[in-house]
C-alpha cells in the first residue's frame, strides 16, 4: 500500500473575485423646463459653471445645476461720438489730416531738348555737357536725368482752317492715340469764335473715350470767299425800293461805302484756347509733364486774352507749347513771312513765339501723312527730354521774371528750353 502524501493530486484553491460594484441606478431625463439652469441654455451656449470631474456625486446621481447669478453690467460711460472722418481727395488729403507743413522752394526744373543740324535727336549727353544762366548769373546743377516722363497732353484743334486743311486735320486726328502711352493722358479743346473744352478733364490717352472725343472736335472749316469791293455786287447789291435790303451792307454801315468797302476781319481766337488749356494743366501733378499741342495755322484775332497774359501764365505754370503748322505758314517761304507782324492787322503766326518763349518745337507739315507722323515725333521728344533742376540764387517769391540761357558744351547742336520762368506760390513741398 502506496501511502500518498497530503495534498498530491488536489486541484489548487484559487482566490475569491473581488466583488463587482453595482452599475449607477437609471436616472430619469431632465426636463426641459430644467434645461434653463443648466450649463447649455438655448441661444446663449455654454455656461461657466463648474462640475465635477465625473459628473455624478458620490453616490452616482447627477447632481441638479443651478442657474449662474447674474453679473453685474458695467454703467456704459458717457462718450460723445466725434464728427465721421472725411475722405481725402487729392491734393487736399494734408489739409484734411489737420496738418499741412508748407516750405516754399527755389529750385528750379527746366526740360531741354537738344538736335544736330538735321533736326534729329541728340542722346548720350551728360550734367557736364550743360551749364545753366539765370538773369546771366551762373547756375551749378543740382539735379539731372534723362528718365522720360508720363505727359499730360491738352490738344487744341482750330476749327477756323479753310476746308481743304480742316479735311486733313480731321483725317489724321486717329492717329493721336499711336504716340501716346498708357501713362499718358489727354483732353481736348477746339476754337473759331471762342475756345470750347470737349473732354471736360482728363482722359487716359488709350481710353476707348478718346476717339469718341476727338469725333467731336472735327468740323466743316470756313469757306474762304473773295471779298468784292467795286462792280455791281459792291456796295449794296440787294435793293428794295431803291434801299437796301440789309442795313448792314447799306453804304455808310460796316462795309463802307459804294467807293470804298470794308472787309469783314476774321476771328480766330488762338490767345483764348491756350489760355483754356493752360487753365486745365495748371492742375496736373508735378510729376508730369504739362504740354499743349496746337494744331492750327497759327492765326490770331479776335482773343480776350492778350499774348502776354498767356505767356506769364504758361511761364509760371511750367507749361511747354508745341505745335504742328497746316496751310500757309507751312508753305515754304510763305511760313517765314507769316512771322512778321504788320501794326493794325491780325497776327499771321502766332504759335511760333508761343514755342520758343516755353521750350517747345514747332512742325510745319502738309498732307495727313506728313501731319501723322509729326504727332507720334512731337509726343516722343515732349517725353525723353533732358531734365536739369538747381537752386536759385534769388529770392523765393518776388513776382519777377527771370531769364533763363541754357548752353551745351558741344559745337552745331541746337538747344531748345523756355526762355523764362515766373516764381509760383504753388511750388511748395
Amino acid at each position: 500500500m502506496t501511502l500518498i502524501p497530503a495534498g498530491v493530486g488536489q486541484q489548487p484553491q484559487q482566490p475569491a473575485p473581488a466583488p463587482v460594484p453595482d452599475a449607477p441606478a437609471p436616472q430619469a431625463p431632465v426636463p426641459l423646463s430644467d434645461v434653463a439652469a443648466g450649463p447649455i441654455r438655448p441661444g446663449g451656449g455654454a455656461g461657466t459653471e463648474s462640475t465635477s470631474s465625473s459628473g455624478t456625486d458620490s453616490e452616482g446621481n447627477i447632481p441638479q445645476q443651478q442657474a449662474p447669478a447674474p453679473q453685474a453690467v458695467p454703467p456704459a460711460q458717457n462718450e460723445q461720438q466725434g464728427p465721421p472722418p472725411k475722405i481725402s481727395e487729392g491734393a487736399e488729403a494734408p489739409a484734411d489730416l489737420g496738418y499741412q507743413i508748407v516750405t516754399y522752394t527755389n529750385f528750379v526744373q527746366i526740360p531741354v531738348t537738344v538736335k544736330d543740324n538735321k533736326g534729329k535727336l541728340v542722346p548720350g549727353l551728360t550734367w557736364r555737357d550743360f551749364k545753366v544762366y539765370e538773369n546771366n548769373t551762373f547756375q551749378p546743377l543740382r539735379f539731372f536725368t534723362v528718365s522720360p516722363f508720363p505727359l499730360s497732353v491738352a490738344y487744341v484743334v482750330d476749327q477756323s482752317l479753310p476746308r481743304d486743311q480742316m479735311a486733313q486735320i480731321n483725317q489724321s486726328l486717329g492717329a493721336i492715340q499711336g504716340g501716346l502711352t498708357p501713362y499718358d493722358e489727354v483732353s481736348v479743346f477746339s476754337y473759331s469764335n471762342g475756345a470750347h473744352n470737349q473732354s471736360n478733364g482728363f482722359t487716359g490717352a488709350q481710353s476707348a473715350r478718346v476717339p469718341f472725343i476727338l469725333s467731336m472736335t472735327k468740323s466743316s472749316g470756313t469757306e474762304q470767299l473773295n471779298a468784292v469791293n467795286s462792280g455791281p455786287l459792291a456796295g449794296c447789291p440787294i435793293r428794295v425800293n431803291g434801299n437796301c435790303a440789309d442795313p448792314n451792307i447799306q453804304p455808310g454801315r460796316s462795309t463802307g461805302n459804294d467807293t470804298f468797302m470794308t472787309i469783314p476781319k476774321e476771328i480766330h481766337t488762338l490767345n483764348d484756347a491756350i489760355l483754356a488749356a493752360a487753365k486745365e494743366l495748371s492742375n496736373r501733378p508735378k510729376e508730369r509733364r504739362r504740354v499743349i499741342y496746337v494744331m492750327s495755322d497759327g492765326k490770331e484775332y479776335g482773343s480776350k486774352a492778350s499774348y502776354r497774359e498767356v505767356v506769364k501764365y504758361l511761364q509760371t505754370n511750367n507749361i511747354q507749347v508745341y505745335g504742328t503748322l497746316v496751310g500757309d505758314a507751312a508753305r515754304l517761304g510763305l511760313g517765314r513771312l507769316s512771322r512778321f507782324h504788320l501794326p493794325f492787322t491780325m497776327y499771321d503766326n502766332m504759335l511760333v513765339k508761343y514755342t520758343l518763349a516755353t521750350g517747345g518745337t514747332l512742325d510745319s507739315e502738309n498732307g495727313v501723312n506728313n501731319i501723322e507722323r509729326s504727332y507720334a515725333e512731337l509726343a516722343t521728344e515732349a517725353r525723353t527730354q533732358y531734365t536739369l533742376g538747381y537752386y536759385s540764387h534769388e529770392p523765393l517769391i518776388d513776382s519777377k521774371f527771370r531769364k533763363l540761357d541754357v548752353r551745351v558744351n558741344r559745337p552745331g547742336l541746337e538747344v531748345s528750353a523756355k526762355s523764362g520762368y515766373y516764381p509760383s506760390g504753388k511750388d511748395v513741398k
